[in-house]
């Protein structure tokens, strides 16, 4: 096997693993409160937990008392805040899915 068609397969494999791995994330908790593996999910804290939670969260923005407040709110009804500063909000489907008036995003 040529070392192009080999490179070829690795990163295709490579890619395989990564949609697998994003599916499954984004795709569990629904349907209960479950802890996926690495802590995260809803029901996955305990509502003083929460405090600290939005802190990680609302760490980089420059929206820091809005963030906080947006969070907390979020946190403390589905008890979970997604990893990291932005995004990853598929593994908590509550965090996610709860909108505003306007059909927007109401949690950071």
């Amino acid at each position: 096997m040529s070392v192009t068609k080999f490179s070829a397969f690795l990163l295709l494999a490579l890619l395989s693993i990564s949609m697998l791995q994003t599916l499954v994330l984004a795709n569990h908790g629904h349907g209960g409160h479950h802890k996926n593996r690495n802590g995260y999910g809803q029901g996955s804290l305990k509502s003083f937990q929460c405090p600290s939670q939005c802190s990680r969260r609302c760490s980089k923005t420059q929206y820091h008392k809005p963030c906080m407040f947006f969070c907390q709110k979020c946190c403390t009804k589905c008890l979970c805040v997604p990893p990291g500063f932005y995004g990853n909000k598929g593994v908590c489907p509550c965090y996610n899915n709860w909108k505003t008036k306007e059909g927007g995003p109401k949690c950071p």
